[in-house]
């Protein structure tokens, strides 16, 4: 499987990656310094492990883990009424009796069994647990430990009741009955008694405005699609090849701020055990053979069109089951590579760029330049959409338009059809491997801007409109958008962008403010 193309021939001198020490000069992502270097802060080095190993652990092609399902506490909160004479014995509300409030838990149950039913992400809903003050939550303590959030149905009952459903620290939403069923007291008071605690600024606990849904099911199923994302994005476990980075920031500060904000695993794999691996699955011969079935599979599928030597892809093949193999070992589904040019071509002899496409085509969460910056939107953009995403550089707003690019897009952006692709050199190497996918024109995407301290996140709503062929990363797309270009200009931090099909920024805000980051949305 050595690859015939001319430039073998010649030094690589990639400029792609933030780690390039190859090329002369400065280049744009050349920032970061070397791969190979001490990690600080960078969490786990892997041990040293063995291609014969892992190959028996997975004799088949390894699949991404589906997403873990978002398990949902569903509590009435309501109060039993007894008549006294001549003096107010009822608050407002629909729910005055024990029968009223029977009826009510089968409403409930049967609102949920139809969101699960239609919700494009993984949820379970706990059985329906009714209380009349906080004493309850005694007796479901068992079903709290398990719920990664509650859903509060507030009827009735007193701020304290709230108060202690607050400090159980679970991300929560509050539903309240206008006209969807019987009216709920809190339709009243959640604001003044519970949200503002009787004073003029939010004082609540872990619940804010937000949180606070009337009537709709499908306000409460976007909060809870965008707390599936939350859950499988905090504490995920990602394998860093080279170790964790950030773009252009000093070696070390992000990977601690993502480990602040999102608590990630990340576990470095150095080049020299990846150097091992490959050379290990290059003397398989069944490694090998597959990997030449997968990209004869791969170049077979329509829309696809080989612009480069044969050989690059089979070796981006046989890459792709190395990679597979180890995040299996390692019970995990993300992969970044720090290094992905400059350092990763002469081990693997083709570049990693179809390797992160094909692994994001099959689920898995892939990324180059290990640029944790950036990363984190990525994962939790796929948890909220199921959805594969797009890193890519952005270039500079102008009549409403933008470019987007990058060497690494995944072809099944909507997670079902592929794409047209045509497979060409990385661009700035002229070697190896790359798709230029076709994205669908008119398609709507979302668009994250992270900033390099993790305060602030812009968020862009966009439209396909082309899919230029410009000297530039091979995937391609001009998005149009909606705010003054000068705006987005001046307003968009960092660097790398995140984009995914699909309209999630309500659900991307809805989470950032649950992990402390501003979502600046610009419509």
């Amino acid at each position: 499987m050595n690859p015939t193309h001319e430039s073998l021939n010649q030094a690589v001198q990639p400029h792609c990656c933030p780690c390039s020490d190859h090329g002369q000069g400065l280049t744009r992502r050349s920032f970061i310094g070397d791969t190979g270097a001490a990690f600080a802060m960078a969490g786990v080095a892997l041990a040293a492990t063995n291609w014969s190993r892992l190959a028996a652990a997975q004799p088949g092609i390894p699949m991404a883990p589906a997403r873990k399902p978002l398990v949902v506490k569903p509590i009435l909160v309501h109060t039993i009424y007894q008549r006294r004479p001549q003096t107010s014995w009822r608050s407002w509300g629909g729910i005055q009796t024990q029968q009223d409030a029977d009826e009510e838990v089968g409403r409930i149950q049967k609102e949920l069994n139809e969101i699960r039913a239609k919700a494009d992400f993984p949820v379970e809903f706990l059985p329906v647990s009714a209380i009349q003050n906080a004493g309850g939550l005694n007796a479901m303590q068992a079903d709290l430990g398990k719920a990664d959030a509650l859903l509060v149905y507030a009827s009735g009952g007193d701020t304290s009741d709230y108060n202690k459903i607050a400090e159980l620290k679970k991300d929560t939403v509050v539903f309240l009955r206008h006209k969807s069923g019987p009216l709920s007291l809190w339709y009243e008071i959640v604001a003044p008694r519970f949200l503002r605690q009787h004073t003029d600024e939010h004082v609540a606990l872990g619940v804010d405005f937000k949180d606070v849904v009337v009537d709709s099911s499908e306000e409460i199923e976007w909060r809870l699609r965008s707390l599936c994302g939350l859950k499988n994005t905090r504490g995920s476990r990602i394998l860093a090849v080279g170790g964790p980075d950030g773009w252009a920031q000093p070696r070390g500060v992000v990977p601690a701020l993502v480990k602040e904000r999102w608590n990630l695993d990340i576990r470095t794999i150095e080049y020299k055990q990846l150097g091992e691996l490959i050379q290990q699955a290059r003397a398989d011969q069944a490694a090998v053979k597959k990997a030449r079935e997968r990209a004869a599979q791969y170049l077979n599928l329509p829309g696809t069109q080989l612009e480069t030597d044969k050989p690059f892809v089979e070796n981006a093949m046989l890459l792709d089951q190395i990679f597979r193999s180890m995040m299996a070992e390692n019970d995990c589904k993300a992969l970044t590579i720090n290094g992905c040019m400059g350092t990763i071509m002469p081990l693997a002899e083709t570049s990693a760029c179809l390797t992160l496409s094909t692994l994001n085509d099959d689920g898995y969460l892939a990324f180059c330049e290990s640029d944790f910056v950036v990363i984190p939107s990525g994962i939790l953009l796929a948890g909220i959409s199921g959805l594969p995403t797009f890193l890519n550089d952005p270039t500079y707003p102008h009549d409403g338009v933008i470019t987007l690019a990058h060497c690494t897009a995944p072809r099944k952006m909507d997670g079902k059809q592929a794409e047209p692709v045509r497979l060409l050199t990385h661009f700035e190497s002229d070697y190896g491997a790359a798709p230029k996918v076709d994205m669908r024109i008119g398609q709507t995407v979302t668009n994250i801007v992270p900033d390099f301290k993790a305060e602030r996140w812009v968020g862009l709503l966009g439209v396909i409109k082309e899919n230029p062929f410009l000297p530039i990363c091979r995937s391609q797309i001009d998005i149009e958008f909606q705010c003054d270009s000068d705006c987005l200009a001046e307003r968009m931090p960092g660097f790398h962008w995140m984009t995914g099909y699909g309209d999630y920024m309500q659900e991307i805000g809805y989470a950032l403010k649950k992990v402390g980051i501003q979502w600046d949305t610009l419509a």
